[in-house]
């Protein structure tokens, strides 16, 4: 058995078990998600069993998380946060699991939003200290995106496997045709996510334009939101569609959305770095981008498929006028088509599930049964 073990993703995290979880259970592991919730098992997700832990808070919930991985003794622990590796690493030495870290984040600048300037570089170093150290004892580290590795020992063995996309059976592709346009806004959505930048650029966009919004508010802002957009005379043009899953949001974006907006504001290194589902998700519907220059690992995706448009997101107007400019449907529908096949060919989510597979079967080696 392959465990999957997170301190903090959901039962059915789409990298975690959507992708990750379920490439191994299709090349014929057992795949099991051991993860936070109101504990007991629950349905399987893509071939994958759902197992979860309870707990008052995320701490406490590690001895719990600990034990359980101790007791099913599987032959491989994948572990999706910084404290589920220590878990991992603990739980496989006790049970003789090998262990993988998955590395979402550049986790040393996470602290720089909660410590004073003078306080970063120490607290920075001690950090890539720690995650050193937890790289010498895995057997592998598994990265979501490029400048992730230096974190990490040269000794142990390094694979990338990026959140390129996963196309849904049977998703269609957007029909980009004339008419007011619908903007859309996939995922997490916060300040630092580009909704001041955003409402803005919506209030200068051409007539009639609308804002879909699928996914959760996850700083607290939705208030300060509502109310900008009450302010700005905005409130009937946008809907707040809240959470939904993966297939059905890639469905309606399909059916009703004609811009992806990916509106990461500069100033984290995750920004900077980051390679989001939101991205290939729209690329899998069809849809063309509006994308930040900054953002290294996004920036080489649009340029690379000729999916969208790179703006400066800080500026609304930037983003108001490369609006403009994919008004036009003949102009969407190429960016968008671009979109669509790279996800589905070099942009797609295969060729990384492959090395994720290769890793694993240098891992575990032919002695570890897989399921016929």
């Amino acid at each position: 058995m392959i465990l999957l073990l997170s301190a903090a993703h959901p039962a059915d995290d789409m990298r975690v078990v959507r992708k990750e979880g379920a490439s191994l259970a299709a090349a014929g592991w057992e795949v099991r998600h051991l993860c936070p919730g109101a504990g007991g098992a629950l349905a399987p997700v893509a071939g994958v069993a759902i197992e979860t832990v309870a707990g008052a808070s995320r701490l406490r919930r590690l001895p719990a998380l600990y034990r359980r991985a101790v007791e099913l003794r599987p032959a491989a622990i994948h572990a999706s946060e910084p404290d589920a590796w220590a878990v991992a690493l603990l739980a496989g030495r006790r049970c003789g699991a090998r262990v993988v870290l998955d590395v979402h984040e550049h986790y040393p600048s996470r602290l720089d939003t909660r410590l004073p300037g003078w306080l970063r570089p120490a607290a920075r170093a001690a950090l890539r200290l720690a995650l050193r150290g937890m790289g010498r004892l895995a057997d592998a580290v598994v990265l979501a995106k490029d400048g992730l590795a230096g974190d990490f020992p040269a000794g142990t063995p390094r694979v990338s496997v990026r959140n390129h996309a996963l196309v849904p059976p049977g998703l269609g592709r957007r029909a980009h045709g004339p008419g007011p346009l619908t903007l859309l806004h996939l995922g997490a959505i916060g300040v630092k996510r580009g909704w001041p930048q955003l409402l803005a650029a919506l209030a200068r966009a051409p007539a009639g334009t609308r804002l879909l919004v699928i996914g959760r508010f996850t700083d607290g802002s939705e208030p300060a939101f509502r109310a900008e957009a009450a302010r700005l005379g905005l409130g009937d043009r946008i809907e707040l569609a809240g959470w939904m899953p993966a297939d059905r949001a890639l469905e309606r974006a399909a059916a009703e959305a004609d811009i992806n907006l990916v509106l990461f504001q500069p100033g984290e290194v995750n920004h900077r770095l980051a390679l989001p589902h939101k991205l290939f998700d729209g690329m899998a519907a069809g849809l063309p981008a509006i994308a930040p220059a900054f953002a290294t690992g996004v920036a080489e995706a649009v340029r690379e498929a000729g999916c969208g448009v790179l703006v400066d997101v800080t500026d609304p107007g930037a983003i108001a006028q490369a609006i403009g400019e994919l008004a036009d449907p003949a102009r969407r529908a190429a960016l968008g088509g671009q979109g669509w096949r790279a996800a589905r060919a070099e942009w797609g989510w295969e060729a990384e599930g492959a090395r994720l597979l290769a890793l694993y079967r240098g891992l575990l080696g032919p002695n570890v049964s897989a399921i016929p």
